[in-house]
């Protein structure tokens, strides 16, 4: 026995609200007229329910160009209904590491978003996104993250570079899933972090949570609870010299919350390299005591990186098909090379001067 829909009730439906246009609006546009009568709705939403045929004047759809002239009796209908977000198939450049009728590895540069927020505009709600890359590059992909993130089974930061793995089928979208929970995907991330870290290994196990005053950043603050997060880092090199101590290290991560790396970086004390949101600055300046330049020049000497020196470089995980290991790597961007090449000569020049 089939069960029929449940009615809404009508008490819960959005009641219509309606207006006697005054003497003193008439010569006015009807979209004017009702964004000054309905304050906490924008004019844009205002012209999609006009679009709709959810405004009416007396009794008939009016167009939002309308010229009032006093009088008229005007009656909205419930709410404008915005159409869903799609994401839309780009022809964008796009390095893929490993392919197979199941999965893809892509190697994902900086400043590409993985897919489009669910608040973004509509005229600029996904472009330049990787969803739309990967919807142009693969016939197929899972659906299981809905029309904004097909493919998708997790994310990286949009500055940070690297492996980020797509799923194209729902059944490998599932297992994929089902492995991230399980933490059985190994995955190993280059960070430079300013300072010197004194030990060579160590773990930050701090849970995360949303900042309740920055919306847009994440905190490990106990009073305010958060998901369990775990990070291990090993120091691969330091960096001494003209613009500062810093640290190159891998990091690999037992969780994947929000920001994770770079929030624990900066609970130590050492936030990534061009990450401002946790700390870092936006120039590297050469102290003066260094550079011996005077105080009141404008521009001191320094070194500035566009970007958040964070990048996945490495994925190891079991193929959810086949059970086959994939080990798959992928080398710093050419930015972030150039910036330790930087590093690098500033150290080697103070040596120099030691030795001197």
């Amino acid at each position: 026995m089939s069960i029929p829909p449940e009615r809404p009730n009508p008490q819960e439906e959005p009641q219509p609200r309606s207006w006697t246009v005054p003497q003193e609006s008439a010569g006015q546009r009807l979209d004017q007229f009702l964004v000054q009568q309905m304050e906490s709705v924008s004019r844009s939403r205002i012209q999609l329910l006009l679009e709709q045929n959810g405004v009416l004047v007396d009794g008939k759809p009016a167009k939002a160009s309308l010229r009032l002239r006093g009088e008229e009796h005007i009656s909205v209908l419930g709410e404008a209904r915005p159409a869903p977000l799609r994401a839309i198939a780009e022809d964008i450049p796009l390095d893929i590491v490993y392919e197979d009728e199941d999965l893809a590895v892509v190697n994902k540069p900086s400043g590409m978003m993985v897919h489009a927020g669910a608040g973004a505009t509509d005229d600029a709600r996904n472009r330049g996104t990787l969803v739309n890359a990967i919807l142009h590059h693969f016939r197929s992909l899972s659906t299981t993250g809905g029309d904004l993130r097909p493919g998708i089974v997790h994310r990286l930061d949009k500055e940070t570079s690297g492996l980020i793995i797509v799923a194209k089928n729902d059944w490998a979208h599932g297992k994929l899933a089902d492995m991230f929970a399980a933490r059985k995907m190994s995955k190993t991330y280059l960070a430079l972090v300013h300072g010197e870290i004194e030990k060579e290994t160590g773990t930050v196990n701090a849970a995360i949570s949303r900042d309740q005053v920055r919306r847009t950043r994440m905190t490990t603050k106990r009073d305010v609870g958060g998901r369990s997060a775990i990070s291990h880092y090993q120091v691969l090199k330091r960096f001494a010299g003209r613009y500062g101590k810093f640290t190159l290290v891998a990091v690999k991560i037992e969780t994947g919350r929000t920001h994770q790396i770079r929030v624990h970086m900066s609970s130590i004390g050492h936030p990534v390299v061009g990450d401002t949101l946790y700390g870092a600055p936006t120039r590297i300046v050469v102290p003066v005591a260094i550079s011996g330049k005077r105080r009141t020049q404008q521009e001191p000497e320094g070194i500035t990186l566009k970007r958040n020196f964070l990048h996945s470089a490495e994925l190891e995980f079991a193929h959810p098909r086949s059970g086959k290991m994939l080990s798959l790597k992928s080398a710093l961007p050419e930015e972030l090379k150039d910036f330790l090449r930087t590093l690098d000569a500033a150290a080697e020049a103070k040596s120099r001067a030691i030795r001197a």
